[in-house]
């Protein structure tokens, strides 16, 4: 089966435009919808709800029903079982941390639009051989950030990456300024003392900042 589909309908195209994509932890549905409103408002239409509490795929559903206009994806997916779920509560997108081959070939047979993560040039190389054009790159921190990214770009010309773990509002210019790069991963504008209190307005503003971020370098 080709991997074509992610381009041909336009999944790759959202992430690159919109540039970060917010990682959400969620641990109340009622949460979803104002958190899904709030990230638009901002300038960022993208959520990668992401399966580290009961309530994930929950919230999923409630996004992907009320909020029309968030591309609304599963991330931490770590099984065949997690990824199922996610797709049936309506996610876009799943988003893993590491290489599942079950879980992408699902994905791939099925046509549904996934990120797995690979830091390694052999975990690249089984992404690129399975058809696969972007991988995350997690935790981006730790594997050396913008600089291992540019190291491994060289040699896998025309792969892009989409680094997660250690970006913030600080150095995501830096990484947005990167070819290679697809797009950033985040948690800085939705960290959950941000919204603990019922109120949006802060992740709104914090999103708002970081679509400032994406304009200003992208254009």
């Amino acid at each position: 089966m080709s991997t074509e589909y992610m381009k041909q309908n336009g999944f790759y195209g959202q992430v690159e435009k919109t540039g970060v994509v917010p990682v959400v932890v969620l641990e109340k549905v009622e949460d979803a919808v104002p958190m899904g409103n709030a990230l638009v408002a901002g300038g960022l239409p993208a959520a990668e709800v992401t399966f580290r509490t009961a309530a994930a795929a929950d919230c999923i559903r409630e996004m992907s029903e009320k909020c029309p206009d968030i591309l609304v994806g599963a991330g931490t997916v770590v099984n065949l079982a997690q990824c199922k779920q996610a797709v049936e509560a309506g996610a876009k997108f799943i988003v893993s941390p590491g290489y599942d081959p079950e879980t992408v070939d699902w994905c791939i047979e099925h046509e549904v639009n996934i990120i797995p993560a690979a830091v390694t040039p052999t975990e690249i190389m089984v992404a690129i051989n399975r058809g696969l054009d972007v991988t995350k790159f997690f935790p981006a921190n730790l594997y050396g950030g913008l600089a291992g990214i540019k190291a491994l770009a060289s040699v896998f010309v025309g792969h892009r990456f989409m680094p997660t773990g250690g970006v913030n509002t600080e150095n995501v210019r830096d990484f947005l300024s990167c070819d290679a790069i697809i797009a950033a991963g985040g948690t800085w504008m939705v960290k959950p003392n941000l919204f603990a209190d019922g109120d949006f307005s802060k992740v709104e503003a914090i999103a708002a900042e970081a679509a400032a971020a994406v304009r200003e370098i992208r254009g």
